[in-house]
């Protein structure tokens, strides 16, 4: 539809004059369209967080307290952006954590095993890992199971294949270091290199993330496959109705998901050259809440990448805030539930106020 008027020109001329023209011509004032973004309550959050640990702790406003607390969001945010995608889609991921050390372990041990050069081991675990994400969406759209009963499966499996490869290949719970290899210093400056701006030090997973963030958000506001993944998440059938490829668009997404997973994985390898089978369990909690933080509905339909983002900026920030507060990190996990709570009441109560302004 144009939104063409079906009445003569005068009377559209007085219809606009007498303020009760179409609502889609209308513009909105700055502070309505500031409450239907779905990141607004992130963002507020995000400010009283900033503003709570900067007058409680002295190192936080410090260079190189921002550059950690950048750091510890940049690693939340790699994946709390795909994540966040997938859940506007209307599905969710219970297998990205370890998902992510599945990543790790393939390149480390076929690197290492195979004693060829490190960008080998890489390039096996990016199909692999895609092969994982593939894996995900294809069971779900050829099963119509949950996604997560589905995902449930795949984080216990990789669970258990991740330590028992481990232990299988190296005879330990951990992967051999490949640090003396060749190819390892090139691998490293791509996925684990520090950038100097200012004074400032960055990992380049700052901006790994921020690259992530502009193409999810271009990707949402600006391509036909942005507007499929809104319809989808609003309601499968009705999308599917009116030909949006709903198998296609959430095969698409879980290969994002597992892309993201891969460029995390390598990081972690490549930071700390060698990878413990047992970590990840529990990450995909975080990069969830995050995503939910950011406005993202846990019915789908409703999101964007921004407040994803925001929403890693809000756990990077508690976590390291605890931290230079001096105060117990073992009431770190209380904040964070805490968090999540208030941010989903304050995502409900402004997308109540931005229907109510309509």
């Amino acid at each position: 539809m144009t939104g063409t008027a079906t009445g003569t020109d005068t009377g559209s001329a007085e219809e606009t004059a007498g303020g009760t023209a179409d609502g889609r011509l209308v513009r909105r004032s700055l502070p309505r369209r500031a409450l239907s973004r779905p990141e607004l309550g992130a963002v507020v959050g995000a400010v009283a967080v900033f503003v709570f640990f900067a007058a409680t702790a002295d190192s936080f406003l410090q260079l190189s307290g921002l550059s950690t607390i950048l750091y510890a969001s940049s690693t939340i945010g790699i994946m709390a952006v795909p994540v966040a995608l997938l859940m506007i889609g209307g599905e969710f991921d219970l297998s990205t954590g370890v998902m992510v050390t599945t990543s790790a372990l393939v390149s480390s041990m076929f690197s290492y095993q195979m004693t060829a050069n490190v960008w080998v081991g890489v390039g096996v675990s990016l199909l692999v890992t895609l092969a994982l994400g593939f894996f995900n969406g294809w069971l779900l759209t050829r099963t119509g199971l949950p996604s997560f009963i589905i995902t449930l499966g795949t984080f216990l499996m990789l669970t258990g294949l991740n330590l028992g490869f481990t232990k299988l290949i190296s005879g330990t719970v951990s992967t051999k270091s490949i640090a003396d290899m060749e190819g390892f210093p090139s691998a490293r400056v791509l996925f684990a290199s520090q950038l100097t701006l200012g004074g400032a030090t960055l990992q380049v997973t700052v901006v790994w993330w921020l690259v992530l963030v502009a193409a999810a958000t271009w990707i949402l506001l600006r391509t036909r496959a942005g507007n499929w993944i809104f319809a989808v998440g609003g309601g499968a059938d009705a999308a599917r109705a009116v030909g949006v490829p709903v198998a296609r668009t959430k095969i698409g997404l879980y290969l994002g998901v597992a892309l993201c997973a891969w460029i995390s994985g390598q990081h972690l390898l490549f930071n700390y050259e060698v990878v413990q089978s047992g970590e990840g369990v529990g990450n995909e909690l975080i990069f969830i809440a995050a995503a939910v933080i950011g406005g993202c509905l846990l019915t789908g339909g409703y999101g964007s990448a921004v407040g994803a983002a925001v929403g890693a900026l809000i756990f990077g920030m508690t976590s390291k805030g605890i931290v230079y507060a001096q105060w117990d990190p073992d009431w770190f996990k209380f904040f964070l539930g805490a968090m999540l709570l208030l941010a989903t009441l304050l995502n409900l109560w402004i997308r109540k106020r931005a229907e109510a302004s309509r």
